[in-house]
């Protein structure tokens, strides 16, 4: 049974540590691939290493993954490292979108699903990157904190329209509340 802490492999992501959890979700962290979301009830993963029993939280131990976790995305935005890649379901692919304008006079526009989906995932990692960048200001307060954080999570919510190009459900745009903002 995952517990916080555990170490997991995942079929896709590979070896990764469950750092936190969010209602009926974990919040896992991969090396490769930084954090990912999943349903408490996946259980497509092979546990590794068992973690903390409930309660049992060493603060020093905690505060240290933490700041690992922090500095590496850190490192990855100051050095411009794209995040790891995210697939484009397989029906997509070689797949076009058309978009027809309502004149019959203007020419139709042809793009490639591939072109698209690229532009979805590079807002979805802009929004990431505001979100740390929000986090990280200390000119603001709590509270405009959470409001920044309101807005961003309603920006995941008016984005899931394209969770149908995603190949994993992990990672979906998720913007209410109860799920989080985004994996």
């Amino acid at each position: 049974m995952a517990t916080l802490g555990a170490k997991i492999n995942h079929p896709t992501y590979g070896e990764g540590v469950i750092f936190n959890q969010d209602g009926d979700f974990w919040r896992v962290y991969f090396q490769e691939h930084g954090e990912k979301e999943f349903n408490k009830s996946f259980d497509s993963w092979e546990l590794v290493e068992a973690g903390m029993e409930e309660g049992a939280v060493d603060l020093g131990d905690l505060t240290s993954a933490i700041e690992q976790v922090f500095e590496e995305q850190i490192y990855r935005i100051e050095q411009h490292i794209e995040p790891a890649p995210i697939e484009l379901g397989d029906r997509w692919d070689g797949g076009t979108i058309f978009l027809q304008p309502g004149d019959d006079g203007l020419q139709a526009k042809e793009v490639p699903v591939e072109t698209f989906f690229h532009k979805i995932v590079m807002v979805r990692d802009r929004l990431r990157v505001m979100e740390q960048q929000i986090n990280a200001q200390e000119k603001l307060s709590d509270s405009d904190k959470v409001n920044l954080q309101q807005y961003i999570t309603r920006i995941y919510g008016s984005l899931t329209t394209f969770n149908v190009l995603f190949k994993y459900r992990e990672d979906h745009f998720r913007g209410d509340s109860k799920n989080g903002a985004e994996s």
